[in-house]
């Protein structure tokens, strides 16, 4: 569960960064400001946090491996 929580909480804080750096540069429409922290956050985390999405990933996958049945 850790890995998935870790992301988690990066992507958020991702997004609450982009979203103060975009107030700070007198982005002041709610709505423009949180797609645009949306969108640059997305792209963000894309690129910067390939390791935890590797590892929630494997994780995600090592729990819906481990419940399948086995003649599956």
């Amino acid at each position: 569960m850790r890995p998935v929580l870790v992301y988690t909480a990066s992507r958020i804080g991702l997004f609450l960064v982009t979203l103060g750096v975009l107030y700070l540069l007198n982005v002041r429409h709610p709505l423009l400001l949180i797609v645009i922290a949306f969108v640059v956050s997305g792209i963000a985390s894309y690129v910067l946090l390939s390791k935890q999405r590797d590892a929630m990933s494997s994780r995600i996958s090592d729990k819906v491996d481990r419940n399948k049945p086995q003649g599956d």
